[in-house]
């Protein structure tokens, strides 16, 4: 089953990963020394062995002071070089967002475009996510319409004024639909071309995804 989960973008590589897991913890102490190490893994949604993992490598690196504190608890500051790591590492993660905005709203027109050379001007969005809401601005500059967004793990009812469904059977007329999924891309493109028909569903290239047939998307 694909996660509910709505997020920015996909994280592409171990190392990217890694960044941004620091980054969160960083920032997490920045704004609190006092958390325990199991409200730092809450907060950061991963396991505690984890969190340990990384409070130790940070403090390795210099990033982290750790301070005894009454009833066995510990204290967490950032260190000079801690703070210039956080915002070393904001830096980069805005970079990569800014540039996935350009490569989303890049890849979506020129789908559009492909839909309208091709007279299929009814589009529908598959997965509720910002590369969704990306979409619908692309849209807005073309003649194509939106007829709304398809995806069955949403609670929302409309997403920017259009109709979000959660089963297929309910959606309006579309010619043809694009995947916006972010959490699961590759398992809901297989539940749409099982659905629908493979050439009925298009892939933006950010996804930087391969069909089935192995041709690059």
């Amino acid at each position: 089953m694909r996660e509910s989960t709505y997020r920015v973008h996909p994280v592409n590589g171990a190392n990217e990963k890694e960044e941004k897991l620091t980054l969160d913890l960083l920032n997490a102490i920045d704004q609190r020394s006092d958390l325990s190490q199991r409200h730092l893994a809450r907060q950061m949604g991963i396991a505690l062995g984890l969190t340990n993992s990384y409070l130790k490598r940070c403090a390795r690196k210099g990033l982290v002071k750790v301070s005894e504190a009454p009833a066995n608890r510990f204290l967490y500051y950032l260190t000079p070089k801690g703070f210039a790591e956080k915002a070393r590492l904001t830096g980069v993660y805005l970079s990569r967002s800014l540039t996935f905005y350009r490569q989303a709203g890049e890849s979506c027109s020129a789908l559009f475009d492909y839909c309208k050379v091709n007279n299929k001007d009814q589009i529908m969005l598959c997965g509720v996510s910002e590369l969704a809401e990306i979409a619908l601005f692309r849209a807005m500059d073309t003649e194509i319409r939106i007829t709304g967004i398809y995806d069955p793990e949403s609670s929302l009812d409309q997403l920017f004024s259009k109709p979000v469904w959660a089963d297929l059977a309910a959606v309006d007329a579309f010619d043809m639909c694009v995947l916006t999924d972010l959490n699961s891309p590759y398992e809901f493109y297989k539940s749409l071309i099982n659905e629908m028909g493979k050439e009925r569903v298009l892939i933006p290239d950010v996804l930087g995804m391969r069909d089935q047939s192995g041709e690059a998307s």
